[in-house]
């Protein structure tokens, strides 16, 4: 009757298993001829755990499951409950009368909030993404363009007529695989679908580490998105959130009358910033539970890539803490040992199993070797989003151009430590919340001056050695700051100003992707050289990008202030014409049309170390890529 072999409890309770969800939560299955529904639980502190539902009239009684050995697994098999039946486990623990009716967790689908009953349902679903399947692995390689469109798909763009509701997963796939392929993005990257009772928390408070959210649908309704989005060449990157989970009675908090999930000691199970509960890393069923989540995603909806968030905040004992609010490690210090024992055992199972795939790290401190192999010393990450050059770069462009030549090193310091991760440069949802504005308002000028900034943001971004990451909205210039509970202002986009800044991000993304010299070697030192990173009084910058073996150059010039550069002289490597492959000033873009004609025959001129030059003209606030040959 039991799913569970004693190989699995053997490796549950050693903390290996990494698919839980095959054999606990709730499975539907014939025993005996009848028809039923498995149910397993963890509760080792219960005195009696019971399952209750619509099929019994939700009595928390008359359904009781039995403790299987010294595991702390419950389990029963109930006949004639099957597929749409809402259920909880009623949980009576041995501890201080403590008693309370809780949420499977380790249901694939559940009530949508603010109910909070999980229900028994299956994965069945007929996939059609074969072909992506197979050849995902360069899609996701580190030498492989990476152009990231990071979004809420709940309020991406809402259904007005219909109460604004927000759009399901299937009434969203054609139209998001239609924009994301006019846009040229490689990649889609969902802030977390997994189920979350608050909405406002745009999914990073989980409680259901093995469903998808409900508010837009059911878990194949999801697949049916991610198979349409594959099906288009358009991979899908999650959102996952290991580092801390709510509060909520029903939920994994204090789930059998004990600290089961979280760790029992506040100054190590209480994350204060979002007064949630930690979880415990050092228990061996806890590192099950998260790592089979991870595994879950990845196989059973084909999920690409998972950015794991708030990775700091497990790093460190003392996150966000004062002196006298943390504990000390064995050693005296404040890393947070059984955490990045976790992180690496995740990483290690992640690309052991599957690895074509791809691990983010949104981490914000220098902790070393984030996205270095686990076996010499790393935490074996694939990628890390450099939120130092997303903090830098954005303070420099707040800056009138008038003062910016006295902040130049906020452009130029990201290449002393460019080489030491495979990094990624985000400019997220992050920067556009909590009374930051968007990234449109903070840029200094009058409002020609406003959209060339964000074009030479732009040109910047997606010149840099790195792969990108960029928040809805940001492509076409949103005014207001992202609210969740409302769609973007799509309406701006009757605008000639914002067409074109959106037309922008469109060719840089297609320029990205067509030419090797700006992928190839994102992650390699051999991709990049400097021309001129000293012409602070100009406020310009100038760099060749190339690809690998250097057979391919593009040299990417930027002027940060809104004075034309007339005879700006730029060494390059080679001789033969030089052609202008983009230009942000262009006319097309919203531009004053300044540029070169097409292109620049290289003279025999000395200049920056090199035989040969290009006498350029660089717009104002512009950025402006050639390309020889």
């Amino acid at each position: 009757m039991s799913l569970l072999s004693d190989h699995d409890l053997y490796l549950f309770n050693e903390g290996s298993h990494i698919r839980l969800y095959e054999r606990l939560g709730s499975h539907t299955r014939i025993v005996d001829d009848a028809q039923g529904t498995n149910f397993a639980v963890w509760a080792p502190n219960a005195e009696k755990v019971s399952v209750m539902g619509t099929f019994n009239g939700w009595n928390n009684v008359s359904h009781n499951l039995q403790p299987r050995e010294s595991s702390g697994i419950w389990e029963a098999f109930v006949p004639n409950v099957g597929q749409g039946d809402a259920y909880k486990y009623h949980v009576v623990s041995r501890h201080d009368g403590y008693m309370a009716d809780k949420a499977d967790p380790f249901a694939f689908h559940a009530e949508t909030s603010p109910r909070t009953a999980s229900i028994v349902w299956d994965l069945d679903y007929e996939w059609h993404d074969r072909e992506w399947m197979s050849q995902r692995g360069g899609r996701n390689s580190l030498h492989a363009p990476m152009s990231i469109y990071e979004m809420h798909l709940g309020s991406w763009r809402r259904i007005p007529e219909d109460n604004n509701r927000s759009m399901s997963y299937r009434e969203i796939a054609p139209k998001l695989a239609e924009y994301i392929e006019q846009m040229g993005f490689t990649h889609i990257e969902f802030l977390p679908l997994t189920e979350h009772p608050f909405f406002g928390s745009w999914g990073y408070q989980t409680t259901g580490y093995f469903a998808p959210t409900s508010r837009y649908g059911t878990p194949q309704d999801l697949m049916y998105l991610i198979d349409y989005l594959h099906q288009r060449g358009i991979a899908v990157i999650l959102d996952w959130v290991p580092s801390h989970f709510p509060t909520d009675e029903w939920a994994l908090g204090y789930f059998d009358g004990t600290h089961l999930y979280e760790h029992s000691d506040p100054q190590k199970g209480i994350h204060k910033d979002w007064d949630s509960f930690v979880f415990n890393y050092g228990r061996h069923e806890v590192r099950s539970f998260l790592l089979s989540s991870a595994m879950f995603w990845l196989e059973q909806y084909h999920i690409d890539g998972l950015r794991v968030d708030a990775v700091a905040s497990m790093l460190y004992l003392d996150y966000s803490r004062k002196a006298g609010e943390w504990i000390p490690n064995q050693f005296g210090g404040r890393e947070h040992l059984e955490a990045i024992d976790f992180l690496r055992r995740f990483n290690a199972e992640v690309y052991k199993g599957h690895g074509d795939v791809q691990t983010i790290a949104e981490e914000s401190t220098a902790w070393p070797m984030v996205s270095r192999p686990t076996h010499v010393g790393g935490l074996g990450f694939g990628l890390k989003w450099d939120m130092g050059w997303m903090h830098d770069t954005l303070g420099y462009m707040s800056h009138d151009p008038v003062h910016r030549k006295f902040h130049h090193n906020e452009l130029t310091f990201r290449m002393i430590y460019a080489w030491h991760e495979n990094f990624v440069l985000p400019l997220s949802h992050d920067e556009v919340v909590h009374g930051k504005g968007s990234l449109l308002s903070r840029m200094p000028g009058d409002l020609w001056q406003k959209f060339a900034n964000m074009r030479l943001l732009y040109g910047y971004m997606y010149a840099q050695p790195a792969k990108k990451l960029l928040f809805m909205g940001c492509e076409f210039g949103q005014w207001e700051e992202w609210s969740h509970d409302g769609s973007l202002e799509w309406h701006l986009l009757q605008y000639d100003s914002h067409r074109q800044l959106q037309q922008w991000v469109s060719d840089l993304n297609r320029t990205y992707r067509t030419e090797r010299a700006l992928h190839e070697l994102d992650c390699e030192p051999a991709g990049f050289e400097w021309i001129d990173g000293s012409d602070s009084l100009q406020s310009m910058l100038t760099f060749m990008r190339k690809s690998n073996g250097g057979k391919e150059i593009v040299v990417a010039v930027f002027n940060f202030t809104p004075v034309p550069r007339r005879n700006y002289r730029v060494g390059v490597p080679r001789g033969g014409h030089w052609r202008e492959i983009l230009n942000s000033d262009s006319h097309i873009y919203g531009g004053a049309g300044n540029g070169n004609l097409g292109g620049v025959d290289a003279e025999e001129v000395a200049a920056h170390g090199r035989r040969h030059s290009l006498n350029l003209t660089v717009p104002p606030l512009a950025a402006v890529f050639f390309k020889n040959g």
